[in-house]
């Protein structure tokens, strides 16, 4: 079991920079790859940036590349999500999520890979 905590979401301008913590508690952090996702209004909840175990490999989705930067810290079970040079695409409610895996350095995307999910934390983006 383990139980994720999502924090640091709000309201800003467009341009505007956010970052979000994603806090783990339970089983071993550094045995689960994570990923962010979000869901806006009306849409279906997409991958943003996924992270291997390690670490190491990393996937951004398309429209957040050079603008997002995801980032964990084992040791404080914590995995973050800096977000730089937001616009009103970025508006929904971003979630984090863990995989259970054995490879330490594989990432994963499909949304039915994650075992646990944190609550959501809404970011709104006004332009």
């Amino acid at each position: 079991q383990v139980q994720l905590v999502e924090s640091g979401g709000g309201a800003v301008q467009a341009g505007d920079s956010l970052t979000l913590s994603c806090a783990a508690a339970g089983r071993t952090f550094s045995s689960y790859a994570m990923a962010w996702f979000r869901q806006a209004p009306g849409k279906e909840r997409e991958v943003v940036v996924a992270i291997s175990r390690s670490g190491t490999n990393i996937y951004y989705a398309d429209s957040v590349k050079g603008r997002f930067t995801i980032s964990r810290d084992n040791a404080k079970n914590t995995m973050y999500l800096q977000m730089n040079k937001l616009n009103a695409e970025d508006t929904a409610v971003y979630y984090c999520a863990t995989a259970s895996t054995l490879s330490a350095s594989s990432y994963y995307t499909n949304l039915g890979t994650y075992d646990y999910w944190g609550q959501g934390t809404q970011v709104t983006v006004s332009s």
